[in-house]
């Protein structure tokens, strides 16, 4: 942590402030002992509230008698928490959750110092969730979830198992009930479905900022042309509508939706409305150059992280460890469904159980972790967008996919 912020000593069950900036102790407990008031905000996403307020209160518990606590909570999507941080460090979360994809420029940022007990997490971590929270061998954050991934959801009233084997069947069997099948295009992270298995590429360059791709591509045995081609048809079904997660939910609820491709987050509320219907499978193969092909998937972890410009990094570092301990993530899935990265609660008998997190298991084996700079988004929600609609503007397709490929690789 940053050496010329507060550094703390536990002795005697008593904390004491080594540096000048001491805050005002509160009143004697323990026999006079002043007992020093530790002020923590935390970043977490809007729809964890209630479940990060009952781990606070646990942690208060805990630690009770060797310092007093002000924990305040702040909502923040994990998704642009480096963004946000980066504007402020100084005056940014002690500590807060963000998509593993940001831990590299966190690090080189100095937002985010080395864990000093890296063993002790790695060895309760599952390996995927370690990698994914470190840089360069080097562990920079905690791993909470290993669950950042998608797959896809079906009512099995209306669906068999081997209908969602093929989008194909899944499309058919919605139109011919007058139902839905959603996918949303506008988020580029789903659009990856469609050529990530195509031998097409996309990733970082050496400088971990840009972006290399080949999603235009002419050559191989399948084209960019093929993939979008593809994703007309795939368009064109009555059975099909480009929708987003909270559109998907409207749909699961009212009854329109009978499949849909969403993650680990959405399971409880799918559960409540579909209830011993709900199924879930990884996602299914999709018609593309005359042959059939498994649908890829964006793989992640969801992270807690400690700013390293934090005024109380030993304080905010217990914090983040009792947020991602095995207990409170077995605490998080049973209130969130939300898939440990803790190697025990993730071998627990009732997540092993969950139709999600089987799933996702089941689609990790095409899954890649998501590794690309801040250009790729716009441009690929840009012309996913256009085939969602049909390609109104009547464009060539090649056009369109070089364009895309020429923002997502700007300088």
């Amino acid at each position: 942590m940053k050496k010329h912020y507060l550094s703390l000593l536990l002795s005697i069950g008593m904390l004491v402030s080594l540096t000048a900036c001491q805050e005002a102790p509160t009143a004697p407990e323990n026999g006079g002992a002043g007992v020093e008031t530790i002020e923590l905000t935390v970043w977490g996403a809007e729809e964890d509230e209630a479940l990060l307020q009952e781990i606070f209160a646990s942690f208060q518990s805990h630690y009770a008698g060797e310092a007093h606590f002000r924990i305040t909570y702040q909502p923040q999507s994990e998704s642009n928490c480096k963004d946000v941080l980066l504007g402020d460090l100084e005056g940014g979360a002690d500590v807060f959750a963000f998509a593993d994809d940001q831990v590299a420029a966190l690090a080189a940022a100095g937002g985010l110092d080395p864990i000093e007990n890296a063993e002790e997490i790695r060895a309760a971590s599952l390996s995927a969730a370690v990698d994914a929270a470190s840089v360069d061998g080097t562990l920079y954050a905690y791993p909470l979830t290993a669950d950042n991934g998608y797959f896809l959801y079906y009512n099995k009233s209306c669906l068999s198992e081997e209908d969602v084997e093929s989008l194909d069947r899944i499309l058919e069997a919605a139109a011919d009930a007058g139902r839905l099948m959603v996918m949303d295009w506008s988020s580029a992270w789903y659009v990856y479905a469609f050529f990530g298995n195509t031998g097409l590429e996309v990733g970082l360059n050496e400088d971990g900022l840009t972006n290399y791709c080949t999603w235009n591509s002419a050559e191989g045995p399948v084209t960019g042309v093929d993939v979008a081609q593809a994703m007309l048809s795939i368009a064109a079904s009555p059975g099909f509508s480009s929708r987003t997660d909270a559109e998907f939910l409207a749909g699961v609820r009212d009854g329109s939706v009978i499949a849909g491709v969403s993650g680990v987050w959405n399971a409880v509320a799918v559960q409540e409305v579909w209830g011993e219907n709900t199924g879930a499978a990884k996602l299914p193969t999709f018609t593309c150059a005359g042959q059939q092909i498994q649908m890829a998937s964006f793989s992640g972890c969801k992270l807690i992280g400690v700013n390293a410009y934090s005024r109380h990094p030993q304080w905010a570092a217990r914090l983040a460890e009792w947020i991602t301990s095995g207990e409170n993530q077995r605490l998080r899935f049973q209130l969130r469904g939300q898939g440990p990265a803790n190697a025990s609660a993730a071998s627990s008998p009732e997540v092993q159980s969950s139709p999600a997190i089987a799933a996702l298991l089941a689609q990790s084996e095409f899954s890649q972790l998501q590794r690309v700079g801040g250009k790729f988004w716009d441009p690929v929600a840009e012309f996913a967008g256009s085939c969602a609609r049909g390609n109104p503007s009547g464009a060539s397709l090649q056009a369109q996919l070089d364009h895309m490929v020429e923002g997502v690789t700007a300088r």
